[in-house]
Protein backbone atom coordinates (compact mmCIF):
# COMPACT_ATOMS: atom_id res chain seq x y z
CA UNK A 1 0.00 0.00 0.00
CA UNK A 2 1.70 3.36 -0.96
CA UNK A 3 1.61 6.14 1.08
CA UNK A 4 -0.47 9.03 -0.05
CA UNK A 5 2.47 11.90 -0.56
CA UNK A 6 -0.28 14.54 0.57
CA UNK A 7 -0.68 12.97 3.71
CA UNK A 8 3.05 13.85 4.16
CA UNK A 9 2.97 17.55 3.77
CA UNK A 10 0.37 18.36 6.01
CA UNK A 11 2.12 18.13 9.15
CA UNK A 12 5.19 20.60 7.32
CA UNK A 13 2.36 22.74 5.99
CA UNK A 14 0.72 22.86 9.89
CA UNK A 15 4.11 23.77 11.40
CA UNK A 16 5.01 26.77 8.94
CA UNK A 17 1.40 28.48 9.81
CA UNK A 18 2.40 27.74 13.69
CA UNK A 19 5.37 29.84 12.94
CA UNK A 20 3.70 32.36 11.14
CA UNK A 21 1.34 33.22 14.12
CA UNK A 22 3.54 33.40 16.30
CA UNK A 23 6.28 35.67 14.56
CA UNK A 24 2.67 38.06 13.87
CA UNK A 25 2.42 38.32 17.51
CA UNK A 26 5.53 39.31 18.25
CA UNK A 27 5.82 43.19 19.15
CA UNK A 28 7.37 45.18 16.60
CA UNK A 29 10.95 46.71 16.74
CA UNK A 30 11.49 50.20 18.07
CA UNK A 31 14.68 52.33 17.80
CA UNK A 32 16.96 52.48 21.12
CA UNK A 33 15.15 55.54 23.07
CA UNK A 34 17.26 58.23 22.18
CA UNK A 35 19.19 56.96 19.82
CA UNK A 36 19.33 60.13 17.29
CA UNK A 37 19.56 57.70 14.04
CA UNK A 38 22.00 58.58 11.15
CA UNK A 39 20.65 60.61 8.38
CA UNK A 40 21.96 62.24 5.93
CA UNK A 41 22.68 66.15 5.48
CA UNK A 42 24.83 66.80 8.59
CA UNK A 43 24.15 65.86 11.81
CA UNK A 44 22.57 62.92 13.08
CA UNK A 45 19.01 61.30 12.95
CA UNK A 46 16.02 60.62 10.45
CA UNK A 47 16.79 57.60 8.95
CA UNK A 48 14.21 54.31 8.84
CA UNK A 49 13.97 51.45 11.57
CA UNK A 50 12.05 51.67 14.14
CA UNK A 51 8.48 52.27 14.98
CA UNK A 52 7.03 55.91 16.62
CA UNK A 53 4.37 57.77 17.43
CA UNK A 54 3.05 59.46 15.05
CA UNK A 55 4.16 63.40 15.05
CA UNK A 56 2.15 66.01 14.92
CA UNK A 57 1.64 68.86 12.51
CA UNK A 58 5.14 70.54 11.20
CA UNK A 59 3.37 73.90 11.82
CA UNK A 60 2.97 73.13 15.82
CA UNK A 61 4.64 76.00 17.94
CA UNK A 62 7.62 74.67 20.21
CA UNK A 63 7.47 75.76 23.51
CA UNK A 64 10.22 78.25 24.57
CA UNK A 65 11.07 76.29 27.72
CA UNK A 66 14.85 76.98 26.90
CA UNK A 67 16.83 78.19 30.20
CA UNK A 68 20.34 77.99 28.79
CA UNK A 69 22.54 77.89 25.98
CA UNK A 70 24.02 74.85 25.65
CA UNK A 71 27.34 76.32 25.22
CA UNK A 72 28.52 79.54 26.67
CA UNK A 73 26.77 82.48 27.47
CA UNK A 74 25.60 83.22 23.57
CA UNK A 75 27.94 81.47 21.27
CA UNK A 76 27.70 82.74 17.65
CA UNK A 77 25.82 80.16 15.25
CA UNK A 78 28.45 78.62 12.68
CA UNK A 79 25.36 77.27 10.76
CA UNK A 80 21.73 77.11 10.99
CA UNK A 81 18.95 75.32 10.96
CA UNK A 82 18.18 74.44 7.27
CA UNK A 83 15.28 71.56 7.01
CA UNK A 84 15.17 69.73 3.75
CA UNK A 85 12.62 69.85 1.33
CA UNK A 86 12.27 65.81 1.04
CA UNK A 87 12.55 63.37 4.30
CA UNK A 88 16.03 62.51 2.93
CA UNK A 89 17.00 65.57 1.02
CA UNK A 90 20.01 67.22 1.89
CA UNK A 91 19.96 70.03 4.49
CA UNK A 92 20.80 70.81 8.17
CA UNK A 93 19.33 69.33 10.75
CA UNK A 94 20.15 71.37 13.85
CA UNK A 95 22.73 74.36 14.39
CA UNK A 96 26.21 74.35 15.01
CA UNK A 97 27.54 76.77 18.06
CA UNK A 98 31.03 77.92 18.30
CA UNK A 99 32.95 76.14 21.74
CA UNK A 100 36.15 74.93 22.20
CA UNK A 101 37.18 71.56 23.00
CA UNK A 102 36.50 70.41 26.42
CA UNK A 103 34.05 72.63 26.75
CA UNK A 104 31.12 71.72 29.00
CA UNK A 105 27.33 71.26 27.62
CA UNK A 106 24.40 72.16 29.37
CA UNK A 107 21.04 71.11 29.01
CA UNK A 108 18.69 73.57 27.64
CA UNK A 109 15.76 72.56 29.67
CA UNK A 110 14.73 70.13 32.45
CA UNK A 111 14.56 66.86 31.32
CA UNK A 112 15.42 63.13 31.41
CA UNK A 113 18.78 61.53 29.37
CA UNK A 114 17.35 59.59 26.88
CA UNK A 115 20.34 58.65 25.54
CA UNK A 116 24.17 58.57 25.95
CA UNK A 117 26.27 56.74 24.61
CA UNK A 118 28.22 56.28 20.82
CA UNK A 119 26.52 56.60 17.13
CA UNK A 120 28.54 56.12 13.95
CA UNK A 121 31.63 56.82 16.05
CA UNK A 122 30.31 60.39 17.57
CA UNK A 123 29.36 60.30 21.25
CA UNK A 124 25.80 61.77 21.69
CA UNK A 125 23.73 63.03 24.04
CA UNK A 126 19.89 63.27 23.94
CA UNK A 127 17.53 64.79 26.91
CA UNK A 128 14.19 64.14 26.09
CA UNK A 129 12.45 67.58 27.94
CA UNK A 130 9.55 67.61 30.70
CA UNK A 131 6.03 68.97 29.98
CA UNK A 132 6.83 69.07 25.97
CA UNK A 133 3.68 67.00 24.27
CA UNK A 134 3.10 63.78 23.57
CA UNK A 135 5.59 62.54 22.09
CA UNK A 136 7.91 64.52 23.67
CA UNK A 137 10.59 67.43 22.46
CA UNK A 138 14.31 65.44 22.44
CA UNK A 139 17.28 67.72 22.47
CA UNK A 140 20.39 66.02 21.00
CA UNK A 141 23.88 66.87 21.52
CA UNK A 142 27.30 66.26 19.56
CA UNK A 143 30.09 65.49 19.56
CA UNK A 144 29.57 65.09 23.44
CA UNK A 145 31.40 62.82 25.73
CA UNK A 146 28.79 61.90 28.18
CA UNK A 147 28.78 62.72 31.77
CA UNK A 148 25.09 61.47 33.06
CA UNK A 149 24.23 58.38 32.64
CA UNK A 150 21.14 57.47 30.68
CA UNK A 151 17.87 57.87 33.36
CA UNK A 152 19.28 60.68 34.96
CA UNK A 153 16.79 63.28 35.43
CA UNK A 154 18.72 67.27 34.45
CA UNK A 155 17.73 70.70 35.29
CA UNK A 156 17.98 73.37 32.77
CA UNK A 157 21.64 74.71 32.64
CA UNK A 158 22.94 71.25 34.16
CA UNK A 159 26.09 70.19 32.90
CA UNK A 160 25.58 66.76 30.61
CA UNK A 161 28.97 66.04 28.74
CA UNK A 162 32.15 67.79 27.83
CA UNK A 163 32.95 68.79 23.81
CA UNK A 164 34.78 66.38 21.82
CA UNK A 165 37.74 67.58 20.02
CA UNK A 166 37.03 64.94 17.27
CA UNK A 167 33.68 63.74 15.32
CA UNK A 168 32.53 67.47 14.55
CA UNK A 169 31.61 68.46 11.03
CA UNK A 170 32.52 71.96 11.02
CA UNK A 171 35.87 73.26 10.22
CA UNK A 172 36.52 74.34 13.48
CA UNK A 173 35.22 72.94 16.23
CA UNK A 174 31.66 73.19 17.10
CA UNK A 175 28.53 71.86 18.83
CA UNK A 176 25.96 70.11 16.42
CA UNK A 177 22.60 70.79 18.68
CA UNK A 178 19.03 69.07 17.19
CA UNK A 179 15.21 68.97 18.19
CA UNK A 180 12.73 66.30 17.49
CA UNK A 181 9.39 65.59 17.96
CA UNK A 182 9.26 61.65 17.25
CA UNK A 183 10.74 61.37 13.50
CA UNK A 184 10.25 65.11 12.79
CA UNK A 185 13.25 67.71 13.07
CA UNK A 186 12.82 71.37 14.23
CA UNK A 187 14.88 74.33 15.05
CA UNK A 188 16.72 73.85 18.43
CA UNK A 189 16.92 77.87 18.55
CA UNK A 190 13.08 77.76 18.84
CA UNK A 191 13.01 76.92 22.36
CA UNK A 192 15.40 79.82 23.48
CA UNK A 193 12.96 82.81 25.01
CA UNK A 194 13.90 86.48 23.00
CA UNK A 195 15.88 87.38 26.21
CA UNK A 196 18.33 84.69 25.73
CA UNK A 197 18.56 85.40 21.66
CA UNK A 198 19.71 88.78 22.49
CA UNK A 199 16.24 90.06 20.93
CA UNK A 200 14.20 92.78 22.25
CA UNK A 201 14.95 95.19 25.26
CA UNK A 202 16.29 94.34 28.26
CA UNK A 203 14.26 94.95 31.62
CA UNK A 204 14.98 94.86 34.95
CA UNK A 205 13.03 92.27 37.31
CA UNK A 206 12.01 92.58 41.26
CA UNK A 207 14.62 90.92 43.24
CA UNK A 208 12.13 88.52 45.94
CA UNK A 209 12.46 89.19 49.12
CA UNK A 210 13.85 92.82 48.76
CA UNK A 211 11.51 95.67 49.69
CA UNK A 212 11.62 98.09 47.02
CA UNK A 213 12.49 101.69 47.86
CA UNK A 214 10.20 103.72 49.08
CA UNK A 215 9.38 107.19 46.92
CA UNK A 216 11.53 110.19 48.20
CA UNK A 217 9.82 113.71 48.14
CA UNK A 218 12.05 116.22 46.45
CA UNK A 219 11.50 119.83 48.00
Amino acid sequence: MREDRSMRTWPALLLALMVAAVVAALPAATALDGDPGGGPGGGLGGGPGGSSPPSPPADTPVPAVGRAWPVGLRPSVIRGWDPPATTYGRGHRGVDLTAPPGAPVRAVAPGRISFAGRVAGRGVVSVELNGTGDPPLRTTYEPVRATAKKGTKVAAGEVIGVLEPTGSHCPASCLHWGLRRADAYLDPLSLLPPWLLGRGPSRLLPVIGVPEPEARTVP
